[in-house]
């Protein structure tokens, strides 16, 4: 009878392990898992800004809905800066060789120094205020707010360049891949653990939650880019020699048409899918009458549906199926899933509601590894580094995610009040004429998607070698 070795237990686990194929010997598992910890520091701020700190805002301190919109949309605004910010990463030129860690470091003082003054700013937009201008309150807010949307962006850019510095072409989409599943556990777990510190609200225990955020910042994103860039001297011509200027670089890049057509695509999908976040449930209880608890399951659908469309990627990328039809895919099962929310409310059914909600999550989780897939895969000319292409991949997604959801609300709400007043007539005027117009303009931006997305299925042609890797959130247990 034989009797398994050591080194045979300890390879099995590793290839029992959730992403194990992301490991190469270039970058060895621990170093893996230790450089996706930056994505948790920022999953850990994405929850903040556009999560805890809006209701606390508006409930607990009672500033006012549009200052807080106001605040939530400046971390947004600076997301096109993200295509700078890896272009400078791309260049940088130091004494000892390091491209990334210095940009990843400096996101974190500015993520940090921007949660170090949150809750004072925050405290004065209360009015509790002693001496000082009567403005000091929404500047500092304001300034706490663009600190640690600089400091997000530019450490989550240098961080996804660094990690597909170091994988290799064969396991580039799997690293990638578990970056992204680690922002998801960072938002997960740090929306459990602030909403338990915070539910016995009290001034005190705001600044003690938001800067200790401040700490973990520090902690996690030292802990992630400790000696992941070796150190590799570079000479004093290597450091005098001009830099390429960003205009000439993003030129480069956007001389590819396909490069271009990409980011209008992932733009236009972003935009489509993300109008119904703030709307759906919503929806939900006021056309179709459903609980709270009942319209609280529409997320688990969509979660479901997401799950479903990645674990589908994943097989058509081992098949070799070439990303943008997946995404086209995608964006038909969108198209199918927004004309079952719309239906639903006419036939009364609360089944093909849900039915919609699954399909939502299914259709933008196809389109979102596709997209990623042809973005990683994307051919990039001699001045446009890795770091350039996924900033552009990042500002055009985070733009698009941040403006979708404005301007959902916004239509909602300018069509309702418009059908309320008789505007459109009597056979208008009901609650459900201002979502029902909002996933109409889902739908026709879905069809702009597809009109974008076709020529590049026509053109874009993937090697078998760059499509070989899982994926690898197939095996991730849910």
């Amino acid at each position: 009878m034989m009797f398994p070795t050591k080194k045979g237990i300890k390879a099995l686990t590793l290839h029992a392990l959730p992403f194990s194929d992301a490991v190469s010997d270039q970058l060895p598992l621990s170093q893996l898992l230790r450089l996706s910890l930056f994505q948790i520091s920022v999953g850990m701020a994405a929850v903040m800004l556009l999560g805890t700190l809006n209701r606390v805002m508006i409930v607990e301190l009672g500033v006012m809905a549009w200052i807080v919109a106001i605040m939530i949309a400046i971390p947004v605004l600076v997301a096109p800066f993200r295509a700078i910010l890896g272009f400078r990463s791309d260049n940088h030129r130091s004494a000892i060789g390091w491209k990334r860690i210095p940009y990843l470091w400096f996101g974190s003082l500015w993520q940090f120094g921007g949660f170090a003054i949150m809750p004072f700013g925050l405290l004065l937009l209360t009015g509790d205020q002693a001496t000082g201008p009567t403005w000091a309150g929404e500047v500092g807010a304001a300034l706490a707010f663009l600190l640690t949307g600089i400091g997000m962006h530019m450490t989550q850019t240098a961080g996804l360049a660094l990690a597909a510095d170091r994988a290799t072409d064969e396991t580039r989409p799997q690293v990638v891949a578990l970056l992204y599943v680690m922002l998801l556990i960072g938002m997960a777990v740090a929306a459990i653990i602030i909403g338990t510190l915070l539910r016995d609200f009290s001034q005190l225990r705001l600044i003690q939650v938001v800067q200790g955020a401040a700490v973990m910042t520090i902690v996690l994103n030292v802990i992630a880019l400790w000696k992941q860039e070796s150190v590799n001297p570079m000479t004093k011509a290597e450091r005098e020699a001009a830099k390429p200027l960003f205009s000439d670089a993003w030129r480069d890049l956007t001389t590819n048409n396909s490069a271009v057509r990409l980011l209008v695509v992932i733009f236009l999908g972003t935009l489509a899918f993300n109008m119904q976040d703030v709307l759906l449930e919503p929806y939900g209880g006021d056309v179709l009458g459903l609980s709270v608890s009942a319209t609280t399951m529409l997320t688990a659908m969509w979660s479901f549906g997401a799950l479903v469309g990645l674990g589908l990627a994943a097989k058509w990328l081992k098949a070799e199926i070439n990303p943008y039809i997946m995404a086209a895919r995608g964006l038909l099962v969108g198209v199918i899933a927004f004309s079952a929310v719309i239906f639903a409310a006419p036939l009364d059914s609360a089944t093909m509601f849900f039915a919609g909600a699954f399909g939502i999550g299914l259709g933008s989780g196809l389109f979102a590894i596709s997209t990623l897939t042809a973005a990683m895969t994307l051919k990039t000319g001699s001045l446009a580094g890795k770091g350039l292409a996924l900033g552009a991949w990042g500002a055009a997604q985070a733009t698009a995610a941040g403006c979708s959801i404005f301007i959902g609300g916004a239509l909602r709400d300018v069509v309702d009040h418009a059908a309320m007043a008789g505007s459109f007539g009597p056979g208008m005027q009901n609650v459900t004429t201002g979502y029902s117009v909002v996933y109409h303009v889902e739908i026709y931006l879905l069809f702009a998607t597809l009109i974008a997305v076709g020529p590049l299925v026509r053109t874009h042609r993937i090697t078998k070698q760059e499509q070989s890797g899982r994926i690898g959130l197939a095996d991730f247990p849910t």
